[in-house]
C-alpha cells in the first residue's frame, strides 16, 4: 500500500487536511501553510488523513502556537483515532481538542 502525499487545502474558513501525515510529509505542508492565512473558521478538518506518526502530531502543535501567537482560536475535526491515541500517548491530547 503507498502512501498518499499530504495535501492541505486552505480555504478562506476552514482547512483540509488529506492524505499521510508523516515525518516525509509534514516538513513541506508546514511550509506551505506558513504563507496561508489560519482559517477565518478556525477549523482544520483532518477527516481525509489516511496515516500519521508523531511528526503530524507535531505538526498540529506547531499550527496550534502559531494560532497562539496571532490571539486566534485553532480545532481540529474529523482526528483520525491514530491520531488520539499518539497525542494521548505523548501526553497533548488536550492541546488537540479544544
Amino acid at each position: 500500500m503507498s502512501e498518499q502525499k499530504a495535501a492541505l487545502d486552505s480555504g478562506r474558513e476552514r482547512w483540509a487536511v488529506t492524505g499521510s501525515l508523516t515525518m516525509d510529509s509534514v516538513s513541506a505542508l508546514l511550509r506551505a501553510s506558513a504563507a496561508r492565512a489560519l482559517p477565518a473558521a478556525g477549523i482544520v478538518d483532518l477527516a481525509g488523513v489516511d496515516r500519521v506518526d508523531s511528526a503530524g502530531v507535531a505538526l498540529l502543535l506547531a499550527w496550534q502556537r502559531r494560532a497562539a501567537a496571532e490571539e486566534r482560536r485553532l480545532v481540529f475535526s474529523g482526528v483520525p483515532s491514530s491520531m488520539s491515541s499518539l497525542a494521548a500517548l505523548y501526553g497533548v491530547q488536550e492541546l488537540l481538542v479544544q
